[in-house]
């Protein structure tokens, strides 16, 4: 005998303990157990096995089911049926809102692709939903693809993750800071102080499209603030914000024991308050000239580039004695893709459009602490340990 039973009804306690019981009083075999209780319903799938036909074991579980108010039904299995072996996924999709016709393509994406849903939860239900799928089926990169454009057409964002040990192994994540960690460039502000903002805005853009070699763009840019008095770049320090969530990200990541880092084609007049503030565990970045109180138009050694960035991001898992495979790196822009490329999960945030496809996920979100969900981590898990500091 090999017997799916399938429990549903109004949850309350002791159901599961009661029903149990009898499976025990008969001693039946467990093979599976799924259960999920959705507003107060409860469904539980319990398949079990053992000798004869089970018709007393199939009697006395519909018998207490009735005496605890829940319906059962009993659906016979082949007895060399085994759940299907092969590759598993997280599948998360995230919006504001998240309409059921959202739902309805990615299934029907899914299913396209060969892949099946064995378990829906719930990350986080406001400032925006989120919901983490497991399943099982399907080929990775035709997955990304397929959930790709059905994100575009439903205006939400949908990342696609091998489910392995590693998932739950992250241990490092970096992040760039203009337009990722902070909101707006950096270098831009700066402009604004030395009366060229607009010429400094058009070579950014081109750079982080990947339109410019990062650093030729970067060198003619920092020429531009040549004279520049330090209590500008004083003034600009005050007026950098972080971008909503950035601070609720750190936290958390800290709580849950990842080393923290940022590695910047920015300023270290910027960096190196972030570090302190926040409590990071790495940063780096560009030291601008200075000279008798101004800048000088210079940045002072190696330019943190594109290649430089993927470099620091091996130092900081180095110096953590952690995998690449533990590691997360975050990015808007062109001179982030290598950075993104090499680290275990990379996440474009806000991205371009060259950075958004060649990413591992990508969000278009306004708050940077989604990319927890992509971690697994709930919100009102997050929220739970806040609260608790605060008490």
């Amino acid at each position: 005998m090999s017997l799916l039973l399938t429990v549903t009804g109004t949850d309350h306690p002791g159901v599961t303990a009661a029903l149990f019981d009898v499976l025990a009083e008969h001693g039946a075999e467990l093979s599976d157990v799924e259960q999920v209780v959705v507003h107060d319903r409860l469904l539980l799938g319990v398949v079990v096995s053992g000798e004869g036909d089970g018709a007393q074991l199939r009697e006395a579980v519909a018998r207490r089911a009735a005496e605890l108010c829940v319906d059962v039904e009993f659906t016979p299995l082949p007895e060399d049926e085994h759940p299907a072996a092969g590759i598993r996924h997280h599948v998360t999709i995230l919006g504001s809102p998240l309409a059921p016709a959202a739902f309805a393509g990615v299934a029907r994406r899914l299913a396209a692709c060969g892949a099946n849903i064995e378990r829906v939860l719930r990350l986080s239900s406001y400032p925006l939903a989120a919901y983490d799928l497991l399943v099982s089926g399907g080929e990775t990169a035709r997955l990304r693809t397929e959930l790709a454009a059905e994100a575009v057409a439903q205006s939400i964002d949908v990342a696609v993750e091998q489910a392995t040990l590693w998932r739950r192994a992250r241990r490092l994540v970096v992040m760039d800071v203009d337009s990722t960690l902070v909101q707006g460039e950096v270098i831009e502000m700066l402009a604004a102080q030395a009366g060229c903002q607009a010429e400094v805005a058009r070579v950014t853009e081109q750079a982080m499209a990947g339109e410019l070699d990062f650093e030729e763009s970067l060198r003619a840019r920092v020429a531009l603030l040549e004279g520049l008095p330090v209590s500008a770049v004083d003034a600009v320090r005050a007026q950098v914000r972080l971008t909503p969530g950035g601070r609720t990200l750190v936290r958390t990541l800290k709580r849950l024991g990842y080393a923290v880092g940022i590695v910047s084609g920015g300023f270290t007049c910027v960096t190196d308050d972030l570090r302190d503030e926040l409590g990071l565990d790495h940063a780096l970045s560009n030291t601008l000239e200075v000279v008798d109180g101004r800048l000088t138009g210079r940045v002072v050694g190696a330019v943190v580039d594109r290649a430089r960035k993927a470099r620091a991001l091996r130092e900081f898992a180095a110096l953590e004695g952690v995998t690449m495979a533990q590691t997360v790196a975050i990015g808007d822009g062109a001179n982030d893709l290598d950075m993104l490329e090499a680290a275990g999960l990379g996440i474009a945030f806000n991205a371009k459009p060259v950075v958004r496809e060649a990413a591992d996920a990508a969000l278009s979100v306004p708050f940077l602490d989604a990319v927890l969900f992509l971690l697994g981590v709930p919100r009102e898990e997050v929220e739970a340990a806040d609260a608790a500091d605060l008490g």
